[in-house]
């Protein structure tokens, strides 16, 4: 019998992320998945450095803002950005994979554990990725980006 559960969040131009679990029935922990593509602005010196720093400033950031009551503070958070290709003008695959503990029992499709992802997922787009000074984020290799339409409300 199938557990595993994911649900796609949509709504981002630079990356696609995702959310899921290996257990819906027994939820007690969740995976938050984000890809993209990245491409240098400029040449570093270090680029391990400059991923592991990357890597840390995720952590940073979900340390300071996650409910403490729901979710636990001990968390995963894998990075996979292969420093070895990194160069000017060439776009490399980044995945970024968060492995989050709850404290608290609820549903895998409840509104409650939604709105918590895409607070988070919101809070990696706008502290690590719009503020990198090291790399451009693409939705695709060929450059794309999503077109996000606008809702327009009839009277």
């Amino acid at each position: 019998m199938k557990k595993g559960k994911t649900a796609k969040l949509n709504g981002y131009r630079s990356f696609k992320s995702q959310y899921g679990t290996i257990d819906s029935q027994n939820l007690k922990s969740i995976f938050i998945n984000i890809q993209s593509w990245v491409e240098p602005k400029y040449e570093a010196e270090d680029w391990n450095r400059v991923v592991l720093n990357m890597s840390r400033s995720v952590k940073h950031a979900l340390l300071n803002n996650i409910n403490k009551d729901i979710i636990d503070t001990k968390f995963i958070v894998d990075l996979d950005l292969r420093t070895s290709g990194l160069h000017l003008k060439k776009k490399s695959f980044m995945n970024l994979e968060i492995n989050l503990f709850l404290l608290e029992k609820m549903d895998f499709k409840s509104p409650k554990l939604k709105r918590i992802v895409k607070s988070l997922i919101k809070l990696i787009y706008g502290e690590i990725m719009n503020k990198n000074k090291y790399f451009k984020f693409y939705l695709t290799k060929n450059g794309n980006t999503k077109i996000i339409k606008k809702e327009t409300e009839t009277i």
